[in-house]
């Protein structure tokens, strides 16, 4: 008697096979994700090497964000119909190639160059928004918290990076920092790459009911239009990551102008995504209990506090501390908005609208870098780049803010309705 091949899928939403698959992805954006932080070590050297001032030593961080964001949204689309292992070996290659070039760049052009389109647009940017989407394929009761935990993979590789570039560029030089780190980095990617193979489950079979008191997915989110709604968490993303990236790109250089030196300044740096992690995984358990918006709000509320801490400390010990604050405070901000997508907008677009959304954090992580060192340069001071951050984070909380009046107006219009 012969029997069917088999009776389920061979893997699951929320399995064991679920559980290494994140493992491996955190892995993955470890890995991948390092370009953005070894940018940041390498300011000075960049900067003294090539001898430019300091907006020009930031553009390189600035155009390889942009690139990120954008190959972002289409490295999704290939792995959309191709599956996720595809643009992720892909990455592997011009991640490499991108750190080798950059390591043998003649001038600042090409060291630009290098960092915009390959490991910036086809590098990196298969390590981020892509595996996003993938890790919510693949749970539905505890989504919140496994996106919370792939995401930490690019805090995970802001904490370890910053020290070893920095150990090497002291040691041996940026330029042989960044040979080695495409040859190891090239091949880490692709031998993780190839064990992910396994295409998530079917949409129908991941997608759970309604939960109760939780937002249901529509047409209309937050009671706008797709495309203005679209448009309200893209500028909110802009906003918060404008003031997100003024520490992180630029407290390397701002503990070297306060004479502290640059490496600590790295260690500040890494102490402060170090900080993010545990912000990570400790607001996606958050998340999925209060949702989307509230954690954003939570956090950006939390992340405006700690730059106004920025402007009145500026010794060794008191900006360890304000380092330390600033990475618990906004590590949940970016997660948050793949949940809110999630949970206010139609599941069939949910993929494409988290990756515009994740591209226009990272477009504001790239303008937040250029910005602060432009803002430097006119001033002569960071603490008029710590305002401008601030005034950006002002912007964000506003938008979340009005998003969940919006929500809570509609619930109570809702339950006004039900009762009448």
């Amino acid at each position: 008697m012969t029997t069917t091949a088999a009776a389920a899928p061979p893997h699951l939403p929320d399995s064991r096979y679920a559980l290494w698959r994140l493992l491996v992805t955190l892995l993955i954006m470890t890995v991948g994700s390092s370009g953005m932080y070894v940018v940041s070590v390498v300011i000075p050297a960049v900067q003294a090497d090539f001898g430019i001032d300091r907006a020009q030593a930031s553009l390189p961080y600035t155009l390889l964000m942009i690139g990120f964001g954008v190959g972002g949204m289409l490295m999704g689309k290939v792995a959309d119909r191709f599956g996720v292992m595809w643009p992720l070996l892909g990455g592997a290659v011009a991640l490499g190639l991108g750190y080798v070039a950059c390591g043998l760049a003649p001038n600042i052009v090409a060291f630009i160059a290098a960092q915009a389109v390959l490991v910036g647009l086809l590098g990196s940017s298969a390590a981020f928004a892509p595996l996003v989407a993938d890790t919510s394929l693949w749970f539905v009761k505890r989504r919140g918290i496994a996106v919370a935990v792939c995401a930490s993979g690019n805090y995970i590789a802001g904490a370890v990076w910053p020290p070893i570039a920095q150990h090497f560029v002291e040691t041996v030089g940026w330029r042989q920092t960044y040979l080695g780190m495409g040859l190891f980095c090239g091949l880490a990617m692709a031998g993780l790459a190839l064990l992910m193979h396994a295409r998530p489950p079917a949409l129908s079979m991941a997608m759970p009911s309604a939960v109760a008191g939780r937002p249901v997915p529509g047409m209309r989110p937050f009671g706008l239009s797709l495309g203005t709604a679209q448009g309200l968490l893209c500028v909110a993303g802009v906003a918060c990551c404008v003031a997100m990236a003024m520490p992180q790109v630029h407290i390397v250089a701002y503990c070297t102008d306060l004479g502290f030196g640059a490496a600590r300044g790295a260690q500040m740096l890494s102490l402060m995504l170090a900080c993010g992690i545990a912000s990570r995984l400790i607001s996606g358990a958050i998340c999925d209990r209060i949702g989307g918006l509230r954690t954003l709000l939570l956090g950006s509320g939390l992340q405006c506090v700690a730059l106004l801490l920025f402007l009145p400390f500026d010794g060794l010990v008191p900006l360890f501390v304000v380092s330390a604050m600033f990475g618990l405070f906004q590590g949940g901000i970016v997660p948050s908005y793949a949940i809110i997508v999630r949970e206010h907008f139609p599941p069939a677009e949910a993929g494409a609208r988290v990756g515009t959304v994740l591209m226009c954090t990272l477009l504001g992580m790239a303008l937040g870098g250029w910005m602060s060192g432009k803002v430097f340069d006119l001033t002569g001071s960071y603490h008029a780049a710590f305002l401008n951050g601030i005034a950006w984070n002002l912007l964000n909380m506003s938008i979340a803010a009005t998003l969940l009046w919006r929500v809570s107006r509609g619930a109570t219009g809702r339950a006004a309705a039900l009762s009448s």
